[in-house]
């Protein structure tokens, strides 16, 4: 079991220069379990005050941990990651209590992260500069020697959304400290319990003080805080979009990598395997009961092929189970009130304005039943708003242009699925749809986690995957040797 005490009862301490410590001001916030409304635990409510002592400690540490060698560093995250593995049923447990996630996909974030963090530990070793000589441009001679290095940008403010708080709190902290940053880790406030397992995790490692700092309390009281603050040397956060510019817009000239929202489509085409894209559009859905950035949130089929669409989907998703995550339901809890609220203001508002109900309207407290909607139009606030939870839009369209501009018009462009048996319409329709990534023959999905992840418009800034953000977290840096 773990070494590193990081708890009295269910009162749960922040990382703070290798010391497990409480707030100053001794209040906390209470953590509660979205299935049953039980006390998960409780974590400091940090004031903006305390928080700046987390960012100069990191600071500091950051000096010496940049000297280490990298091999050494990714030593770290490889021990990292072998204690990820042994305590993950531990972890699990802890995620389904704090945000709902069924017991499955829970053990699978847990493992999903520890091969993120191996793989991070060996791309990490990869990463080198490059030798440029003058010879190379006009006019010059081989009088000079420009050696760029790869080096840290220093404190990595890292950020990370409730709905997977192991797994894209890793992917930041990971790439951060192999590349010799240290990192300032503001967790989800639900989920932050969770993310703590994760910080223990690399104290038991042995990463040293001050290197990893996490810091808890409300967004709205020290996230302005840290964006703002000069010690922060770049920003990676996961969340809304709203958050997201906000951040964008406190950040001045900080680096930044954003993981925001989306509004994913899945195009069918007339020749598409209807059987698989049902399938894959199933899952990609109502996966954690669509709290997902990445999830299927629109489906644009031809006419001609959309009831036969429907006649493969909709067993699919009446058969979803729906229930306890400890019961490895399908469709579990959405993580509060509200966020069931804002789903079935979308469901209320589609039906009223005509769409045909196949599936789902059905609510219990937070929990929502699996939603199918046929006939939307794009009058509906269901065809743009993201929903992040369990109802899926059906739109027919007439032409696959229409497809492609319902899909463009939209303020987000994270990712869109292409079904079809051409791979001459895949690439031509994927090379005009305006998003990071096109999925053909799949759902839309993060990873593997080298992957190149990527938001345009209202869904992100930069390139993640694993190499790519190292790239991100660190700079070149020149020194030229000159000849005489």
């Amino acid at each position: 079991m773990f070494r590193c005490i990081f708890s009295e009862g269910q009162k749960y301490k922040n990382l703070l220069n290798g010391r497990w410590v409480a707030s100053r001001s001794g209040t906390w916030d209470q953590i509660f379990s979205p299935t049953d409304g039980s006390l998960v635990g409780e974590i400091p409510a940090v004031s903006p005050e305390e928080a700046g002592e987390f960012l100069e400690t990191a600071v500091q540490a950051q000096k010496a941990w940049t000297t280490i060698p990298t091999n050494e560093r990714a030593e770290v995250l490889h021990k990292a990651a072998d204690i990820l593995l042994r305590e993950k049923d531990v972890i699990a447990g802890v995620l389904m209590r704090e945000i709902a996630k069924n017991r499955k996909s829970s053990l699978s974030e847990v493992t999903r992260t520890a091969d993120l963090i191996h793989f991070t530990a060996e791309e990490g070793k990869r990463v080198t500069g490059e030798s440029l000589s003058s010879g190379a441009f006009p006019g010059f001679h081989e009088t000079k020697l420009s050696i760029v290095n790869r080096v840290p940008v220093g404190v990595v403010l890292a950020i990370a959304p409730f709905n997977y708080p192991i797994n894209l709190a890793a992917s930041k902290i990971a790439p951060a400290l192999v590349a010799g940053n240290a990192v300032v880790f503001k967790p989800p406030t639900q989920g932050s319990i969770s993310a703590l397992y994760l910080a223990r995790v690399f104290c038991e490692a042995g990463l040293p003080a001050g290197v990893l700092n996490v810091i808890t309390g409300q967004g709205r009281m020290i996230g302005d805080f840290l964006a703002s603050h000069p010690l922060v040397n770049m920003i990676a956060f996961t969340g809304s979009s709203k958050i997201g510019k906000h951040i964008a817009s406190l950040a001045g000239m900080k680096p930044l990598l954003l993981e925001l929202g989306g509004k994913d489509a899945a195009l069918v085409l007339e020749d598409a395997d209807l059987s698989l894209a049902a399938q894959h559009i199933a899952a990609g859905a109502f996966s954690f009961s669509g709290q997902r950035c990445t999830a299927v949130k629109r489906i644009l089929v031809l006419e001609s092929v959309a009831d036969k669409l429907i006649e493969k989907l909709l067993p699919l998703v009446q058969k979803m189970t729906v229930g306890r995550p400890e019961d490895d339901a399908d469709i579990t809890p959405l993580i509060s009130n509200e966020a069931a609220d804002f789903v079935q203001a979308l469901i209320g508002d589609a039906i009223q304005k005509g769409a045909k109900l196949l599936a789902g309207n059905k609510r219990e407290k937070n929990l929502v039943y699996p939603t199918l909607l046929d006939r939307v139009t794009v009058d509906m606030r269901v065809a743009w708003e993201e929903p992040f939870g369990p109802v899926l839009p059906i739109l027919r369209v007439k032409t696959v242009e229409e497809a492609v501009r319902i899909t463009n018009e939209s303020e987000y462009g994270l990712q869109a699925s292409v079904f079809t048996e051409n791979v001459d319409s895949a690439f031509r329709i994927g090379a005009q749809l305006d998003v990071g990534t096109v999925q053909v023959n799949g759902k839309t999905e993060r990873g593997p986690d080298h992957f190149p992840f990527i938001g345009v418009k209202s869904s992100g800034m930069g390139t993640q995957g694993i190499r790519y953000s190292i790239e991100a977290m660190t700079r070149s840096k020149a020194i030229v040797l000159n000849f005489h």
